[in-house]
């Protein structure tokens, strides 16, 4: 009788098992700029990377930036991120300076659809959010426009009814 090799479970003879792919790491959100929606009305989101130096990329992972003042500007063909504070690492022994412009990474054509779309008129870039996917430092920019005031005054309006349905429902199930 002729015996058969064996073969280890879930392998079949001859093939190399497949390698392990790690799923894509998760964004990781380290600030978020939640005045830029009250302010303005975001049209459109675009994802763009970030160059920084050492010192900032530690501390943009420590999650020490503040996106609320900052804005884009096209400049030359080349996108570039102001007034976003990204507080010095406190174990550097030179330190960058906290609100540098930083270069935006996008494509030419992206960066001239952009151009066109902000060189009408009451159209911005402005930062909404900046995290770190798979190990890179991102910028989530929004093409805004400016709301009114009454727009403003609508957007409390709007948000104090929620709440107070939010609450009208959790006294009446019971919850909360």
């Amino acid at each position: 009788m002729k015996t058969v090799p064996t073969v280890p479970a879930g392998r079949v003879r001859g093939r190399q098992p497949k390698p392990v792919v790690e799923a894509p790491e998760e964004p990781r959100t380290i600030a978020d700029n939640r005045k830029a929606t009250f302010d303005y009305h975001i049209d459109r989101r675009i994802e763009a990377g970030i160059a920084l130096r050492g010192t900032e990329i530690k501390s943009v992972r420590a999650g020490t930036a503040n996106l609320r003042d900052g804005y884009a500007r096209i400049d030359k063909g080349e996108i570039w991120l102001r007034n976003v504070h990204i507080a010095p690492w406190a174990n550097a022994l030179e330190q960058h300076e906290p609100t540098r412009p930083r270069k935006l990474l996008l494509h030419r054509e992206e960066i001239a659809i952009l151009a066109g779309e902000v060189s009408q008129k009451g159209y911005t870039l402005v930062p909404l959010r900046l995290y770190v996917k798979n190990g890179v430092a991102k910028v989530e920019l929004g093409l805004a426009r400016g709301k009114k005031r009454f727009d403003k005054r609508q957007t409390i309006k709007e948000r104090q009814h929620t709440r107070e349905m939010d609450a009208a429902i959790r006294r009446r199930t019971g919850r909360g």
